[in-house]
């Protein structure tokens, strides 16, 4: 099903292909131009790109929902890999259990907790708030959209520390790092597992008649096996695949210049293989990047930091195609009827949840209370929310109690919402951490 976010328009096959290649260089280098000035007023890259999208805004694209869908999928393979690469065990041994229970819990707290404020704003007692939203949208929706902003952003974390690198001790660093590396793939398990105990693989039409015939615990059992499958399986994939990159890299990279060729056919082997085992794709190819970030080769010179740096730039193009996409395909006045709820959202998200989600696993954490301080503002949303919100679309037309005609207005309601709590998390906490590291006296220090 399309979103009525996106753009219609005419195709851009009808435009002569000079003019489609002269669109696509003027457009590369506009993100450059972009990048460069996002980085010197101190706002995180991606999110220049995403406004530099939505200022174009082009009337010729003719992508479909689905295709964008399939760009995205393609482009999250890669990122979650790369944030498989990023993941050093190493550099944050001290802390390695708040990190995870960071990077995991935190997912966890802000799917449960931002589900039900979204939930509560489409009742009765919400709709005077936010009026867009449908009062008949179920728990599993609220979930759904919830929980495509769960985790928090590896590109958009560290295009901000960048800024402030010489004032943040070096481990809140790679705390920071390390769970936004970590949680997407656990936010991919979340979204997974609200699928799984929400819908059903019947489609739509066929989903009330078996929701009346199956029993409750009947569903919620059959949604559990399909999340274990999928878990069971990536992770024992990945694993495969992860160990054996090295045997593949031993006898295949003779040098850096094959490097890239052999990880991405590994990447994109291991995600396919997984997918049609019934595994999940993106947790193999996250595991795959963690293994072999934490492994040794016959070559001295290919490591983890040799492999991140052949693939940086296809992971940068990544994750500026994600949100050029979307800042393209969007049709802004589509985003009018989500902004009360969306800002709400935001707004708790950032002063709410993420400081709760820091406080609850406080009795785990080595850092002081500055540290700690920093670390609950640190919370930036980024590509991965804008890539699950499609899957969220497509899984919206599946919910179990959804209404066929509050179809259309909750998936434009559920990616509207996202993106702007992307848009506005991106914004007020990419522009305040200079300030909030020279409020909280910070001092760098090196490691240990």
């Amino acid at each position: 099903m399309a979103s009525d976010l996106l753009a219609q328009a005419p195709s851009l096959g009808a435009i002569p292909l000079e003019n489609q290649v002269l669109f696509i260089g003027m457009l590369l280098l506009g993100t450059l131009a972009i990048s460069r000035f996002s980085i010197q007023v101190g706002i995180p890259t991606i999110l220049g790109v995403l406004v530099l999208g939505l200022a174009i805004n082009v009337q010729f694209l003719d992508l479909t929902h689905q295709q964008a869908e399939s760009l995205h999928v393609f482009s999250l393979a890669l990122l979650l890999f790369y944030a498989g690469l990023k993941t050093d065990i190493k550099a944050i041994r001290g802390f390695l259990a708040y990190g995870l229970a960071l990077a995991v819990g935190g997912v966890a707290i802000t799917t449960l907790t931002l589900g039900g404020l979204i939930w509560l704003l489409s009742s009765a007692a919400g709709t005077s708030i936010a009026p867009s939203l449908s009062d008949s949208m179920p728990l599993g929706a609220a979930l759904l959209i919830a929980a495509c902003v769960g985790s928090t952003d590896a590109g958009a974390t560290i295009s901000v520390l960048s800024t402030v690198r010489r004032q943040v001790p070096q481990r809140v660093q790679n705390l920071l790092e390390f769970e936004s590396s970590v949680n997407d793939p656990a936010a991919l398990l979340l979204f997974s597992l609200v699928v799984g105990l929400f819908t059903s693989s019947s489609g739509g039409q066929a989903l009330a008649g078996a929701a009346e015939v199956a029993a409750p615990a009947a569903l919620v059992l059959a949604g559990l096996r399909n999340f274990v499958q999928q878990v069971a399986g990536g992770l024992i994939l990945g694993t495969l695949f992860g160990y054996g990159a090295q045997i593949v890299i031993n006898k295949l990279a003779r040098d850096r210049s094959q490097l890239l060729i052999v990880a991405m056919s590994i990447a994109f082997v291991g995600y396919g293989c997984s997918h049609l085992l019934g595994g999940s794709g993106f947790i193999a190819v996250y595991v795959t990047g963690l293994i072999m970030a934490n492994l040794t080769y016959r070559d001295p010179a290919i490591n983890h930091e040799s492999i991140q740096d052949v693939l940086l730039p296809f992971n940068t193009m990544a994750e500026i195609s994600i949100f050029l996409i979307f800042g393209l395909l969007v049709n802004p006045i589509s985003l009018v009827p989500a902004l009360p709820a969306g800002l709400l959202s935001a707004a708790f998200l950032m002063l709410v949840v993420r400081p709760i989600s820091v406080l609850i696993f406080q009795p785990l954490s080595p850092f002081n209370r500055r540290e700690s301080l920093f670390i609950s503002w640190c919370g930036l949303r980024g590509a991965v929310p804008l890539a699950l919100s499609y899957g969220a679309v497509d899984q919206i037309s599946q919910l179990r109690g959804v209404a066929a005609e509050s179809i259309t207005a909750l998936a434009q309601n559920g990616q509207g919402i996202v993106f702007v709590v992307v848009l506005a998390n991106l914004l007020v906490q990419g522009l305040s951490m200079p300030r909030l590291c020279r409020q909280l006296k910070l001092e760098a220090a090196p490691v240990g």
